[in-house]
């Protein structure tokens, strides 16, 4: 039995790990809150995306929307809940999780990630 037996992917939470959400997350966790124009810009989502991707966020009780009417304009605002703060946090550490146990892997399997590479196949070209 090796080490390789005991190996576990780590759970990865699929509310999270989308590409939209989790650009729209990590945003979120640099600041207290975010208003809708400035996740646009930050994130380069279109207007449909983002909306659509922060409504399935707070559906999730992953962030927190609200709605505003500031010099007559809706302002539009996000923030991570506690929930969601935490839920990110576990997304990252089952990220190094797995980099690391993918490194170990190709360490002991091959010697140097560098050789853990396929060897290039030739494709015969008709001529």
């Amino acid at each position: 039995m090796n080490k390789d037996d005991n190996f576990h992917m780590p759970e990865i939470d699929r509310v999270v790990h989308e590409p939209a959400r989790l650009a729209i997350l990590t945003v979120l966790s640099s600041c207290e809150e975010a208003d809708f124009l400035f996740l646009e810009r930050a994130t380069k989502l279109s207007r449909g995306n983002l909306s659509v991707q922060l409504t399935r966020l707070e559906d999730a009780d992953v962030i927190e929307i609200e709605k505003r009417i500031e010099h007559k304009r809706t302002l539009t605002t996000a923030k991570l809940t506690n929930r969601g703060r935490r839920a990110l946090n576990a997304y990252w550490e089952s990220m190094n999780a797995l980099r690391t146990a993918a490194k170990g892997r190709l360490t002991e399997t091959a010697g140097s990630p560098n050789r853990a590479r396929p060897p290039r196949r030739r494709v015969p070209v008709e001529v």
